[in-house]
C-alpha cells in the first residue's frame, strides 16, 4: 500500500504591481481567466476576436507602460494566480460618486477561484484608491456574469447604469457599479 501524503500546503498569497517579467505569464492568465468567465455563453469567433485584440502581447505591454493604468498581480507559491488593473481616465457619465477610479479588470485564474484571490486583490484596489486620493472606485459587469456580480455586491457596490460592451461582434449589456472608497464592506 502507498503512503498517506499530506496536502500541499499553499504559501501564503501576495498582491504587487506587475514587473516587466510578468508580462508573458500576465497574458497567459488574462487569456485564460477571460475565456474561462465567458466561454460557455458567448460564440467562439466573438470570444477568440476580442481575445486575440485584448491580450495581444504589443497591446498588454502599453497598457501596463500607461502612467493612467495600474496592473497588480497576485502571485502564490511563484505562479500569478489573478490580476486587477485600475485605469484612472473617462469616466461614465452614470458614476456620480466624487474622484473617481476605475477598477478596469479583476480575474482569478480558473483554478484559483475560490481561494480569496478576488478579496485579496480588492482589497489591494480599495487600498491603493485610498492612498492616492480617489474618493469612489467604479467598474462595468456583464448583466449576465452573477457570480461577479454577486461579489461585488458583497463588497458594497451597486448599480448606477449600464453601457455597451462589443465582444467581437456581439454588443452586451455591462452594468456600472460604484462603491465609496472609504466605506466598509
Amino acid at each position: 500500500g502507498g503512503a498517506l501524503r499530506a496536502p500541499r500546503r499553499r504559501g501564503p498569497m501576495t498582491v504587487r504591481d506587475v514587473s516587466p517579467a510578468d508580462l508573458p505569464p500576465l497574458r497567459d492568465l488574462a487569456e485564460r481567466a477571460f475565456r474561462s468567465a465567458f466561454a460557455a455563453q458567448n460564440d467562439p469567433a466573438d470570444l477568440d476576436a476580442y481575445v486575440r485584440d485584448a491580450f495581444d502581447p504589443a497591446r498588454l505591454g502599453g497598457e501596463v507602460a500607461d502612467p493612467a493604468t495600474q496592473y497588480m498581480v497576485a502571485e502564490s507559491d511563484g505562479t500569478l494566480v489573478g490580476y486587477a488593473t485600475l485605469r484612472d481616465s473617462e469616466v461614465e457619465d452614470c458614476v456620480t460618486g466624487p474622484s473617481p477610479l476605475e477598477i478596469q479588470r479583476i480575474y482569478a485564474a480558473p483554478e484559483a477561484i475560490g481561494r480569496g484571490v478576488g478579496t485579496a486583490l480588492m482589497r489591494a484596489c480599495l487600498d491603493r484608491a485610498r492612498r492616492q486620493g480617489f474618493e469612489t472606485v467604479w467598474l462595468g459587469v456583464w448583466e449576465e456574469n452573477a457570480r461577479a456580480i454577486a461579489f461585488y455586491e458583497r463588497w458594497g457596490f451597486r448599480v448606477v447604469g449600464s453601457h455597451v460592451f462589443r465582444l467581437g461582434s456581439d454588443d452586451q449589456t455591462d452594468l456600472i457599479l460604484e462603491r465609496p472608497v472609504g466605506s466598509a464592506a
